[in-house]
């Protein structure tokens, strides 16, 4: 019986604090941060018991372990050296505007080893393991070594974990030697990586069977506004879902890996994985907390997602901006008793 549902190796969350506006005062909110932060919150909200794997540090790192395990997330962690990274955002004009930001720092040696050997055995524990990057406010490369994803992505493939990873870049070359089940990448990671020649969909379709022939059992693209790609059994498959009025989009794409992670850890396929994962990522656009939303809210907007073929030739780019968007009361409606 599996301890937790997912295991998830986080390397380096990040405090955040951000400034809000309540009723003209400020109004402070201290979280904890990071892709893999967003994704076990959403992984939680979902019915997902997790196991994150990380590396805690210092007197941001002593503020992550209560944040984090009070959100209903059990820490497997090294007790590191140096520290966490910390941000301060202001939202109070609407907009997220940094004030200051301190990364992380870089893993030593020995830190690593520790976390690895406890990622290991998280994950022979687990029904899935999914493997998440530094924080977007890591300014160093180097601060989890791409080989790291390599070998901890080969070892989880060898005792026959299904491995989901949400990575770009080096990391994302990394994971495809070992070989992994789903790869999910933005289009805007595609072009930045030189996979893909430019945005449009047959470039996109192209760079997807070149990540699948490298590694991937199953790959998953997002595109801002446009449909969500997904290659599974050698067929590309067009996810569409309404527009949802968007009150932050950051967050959407952790919340789409979460979806789809905590569907295969319970032995779900590949298309009710990407309905639920689109669904969590749709809702998750609507709410300035990343990572958050409401179960049932998400299980309703699951009916809502259809998946087809998509046939050659064909090009659905844009056609989720010819779609109306759908208002907090059109939800309702479309929702209800579903």
């Amino acid at each position: 019986m599996a301890q937790s549902d997912v295991a998830l190796f986080a390397p380096l969350p990040v405090l955040t604090l951000t400034v809000e506006d309540q009723a003209g005062r400020p109004d402070i909110h201290v979280h904890a941060g990071s892709q893999g932060v967003w994704q076990a919150r959403m992984l939680v909200t979902l019915g997902s018991s997790v196991t994150m794997c990380c590396v805690l540090a210092g007197e941001t790192g002593l503020v992550l372990r209560h944040l984090l395990e009070d959100e209903g997330v059990t820490v497997k962690a090294v007790q590191g050296v140096g520290r966490n990274g910390a941000y301060v955002h202001d939202r109070r004009g609407g907009e997220r505007v940094e004030v200051a930001e301190a990364p992380s720092d870089s893993l030593t040696r020995h830190e690593l080893d520790e976390l690895y050997g406890i990622t290991l055995s998280a994950a022979l524990d687990a029904g899935a393991v999914l493997l998440s990057g530094p924080s977007d406010h890591q300014t160093d490369e180097d601060a989890v070594p791409a080989d790291a994803y390599r070998r901890l992505a080969a070892d989880l493939r060898a005792v026959g974990k299904p491995v989901i990873a949400d990575l770009a870049g080096d990391r994302l070359s990394a994971v495809l030697e070992s070989g992994l089940t789903v790869v999910k990448v933005s289009h805007e990671e595609l072009l930045a990586d030189g996979r893909a020649a430019d945005g449009d969909q047959d470039s996109l379709v192209k760079a997807m069977h070149q990540v699948h022939e490298q590694g991937a059992e199953y790959v998953i693209v997002t595109r801002a506004h446009d449909p969500l790609l997904l290659l599974a059994d050698g067929v590309v498959r067009i996810v569409r879902m309404p527009r949802l009025q968007a009150a932050d989009t950051k967050g959407a794409g952790d919340s789409l890996t979460a979806g789809v992670t905590a569907t295969l850890a319970r032995g779900g396929d590949v298309e009710d994985a990407i309905r639920l994962g689109a669904a969590a990522g749709m809702l998750n656009v609507t709410r300035h907390g990343l990572g958050t939303g409401d179960v049932e809210a998400v299980l309703k907007l699951r009916e809502l997602v259809t998946v087809e073929r998509l046939e050659p030739g064909a090009d659905d780019t844009g056609a989720a901006g010819r779609e109306a968007k759908v208002t907090p009361r059109d939800l309702a409606e479309r929702t209800q008793g579903s």
